[in-house]
């Protein structure tokens, strides 16, 4: 199962430790339909023209709320970035590929109202965790999902996967199986069977300690995108778990691995 965080813990008690003061927040603006299609929006007050990251949170697509992460959006608005967090659909509601849609138009209602929120154009980054690295990864590697939404891959400055299962058949979990059937074994599931040499800069982490999804996932993703001449770079942070990539980033926790700085360091250098 590819876990999300605890809607109480620690999710709570991590977002209770994080500073909003500077921070303009917007809730649950639509774009689109359905009432999972909302998205909340982090800016740093007094920032124009700014790095945008839109961020996708995992939870094997059958769990996960962006009211679980804060921690997440507001530490990397407090860098300087305006931060898009969407709800999309899950299992059972839906299946694949109705989530990687919602993604899609997610990304495209960003880009359309990027003057808006106070974001620069030219430096709109995907961003996601376990679930979500692999939602990220896919609008990256595959270009059919952006162009379905009105958009291209080619109007992103790079990608970001934390800790995504980027390579995972054959499907054993039998949650993740049902998410994905009938096409539970499918290689059109997988990110990895979609490398061209011609996605968006990437950045690939994970932890060493990861038993949820393993780091041979984003070893095997990072090498095939070499071997197309694509850019990547990647980072396996030694003793870090699944959870503990992501918590990472919290203020509280940053010790416990680089992923913040790492973030920000992509981002400012393909910005």
């Amino acid at each position: 199962m590819l876990f999300a965080l605890s809607a109480c813990t620690p999710a709570q008690l991590l977002n209770a430790t994080i500073s909003r003061r500077d921070l303009t927040i917007t809730h649950d603006v639509v774009y689109g339909p359905n009432p999972r299609e909302k998205l909340d929006i982090y800016r740093p007050n007094g920032v124009a023209n700014a790095p945008v990251v839109i961020f996708f949170y995992g939870g094997s697509w059958n769990s996960g709320s962006k009211s679980m992460y804060p921690f997440v959006a507001a530490t990397l608005a407090r860098r300087g970035n305006v931060v898009v967090v969407p709800d999309y659909r899950l299992y059972p509601e839906v299946r694949y590929p109705t989530f990687l849609q919602d993604c899609a138009q997610a990304v495209a209602w960003t880009q359309a109202h990027l003057a808006e929120i106070g974001g620069n154009p030219r430096d709109v980054f995907l961003m996601g965790h376990s679930a979500g690295a692999y939602n990220a990864m896919m609008l990256a590697l595959d270009p059919k999902w952006l162009q379905s939404a009105g958009t291209s891959r080619d109007k992103l400055a790079g990608v970001i996967g934390l800790a995504g299962p980027y390579d995972f058949l054959p499907m054993t979990d039998p949650e993740v199986k049902a998410v994905f059937a009938p096409a539970d074994d499918g290689p059109s599931t997988q990110p990895i069977n979609y490398v061209d040499g011609h996605a968006p800069k990437l950045l690939l982490l994970a932890g060493s300690a990861d038993t949820t999804v393993m780091p041979r996932n984003t070893l095997a993703l990072a090498a095939r995108v070499r071997a197309a001449g694509g850019s990547v770079a990647g980072k396996i942070y030694p003793g870090v778990a699944h959870i503990g990539l992501v918590i990472a980033i919290a203020p509280i926790f940053q010790g416990k691995a680089p992923v913040l700085n790492d973030v920000e360091a992509f981002i400012r250098a393909h910005s």
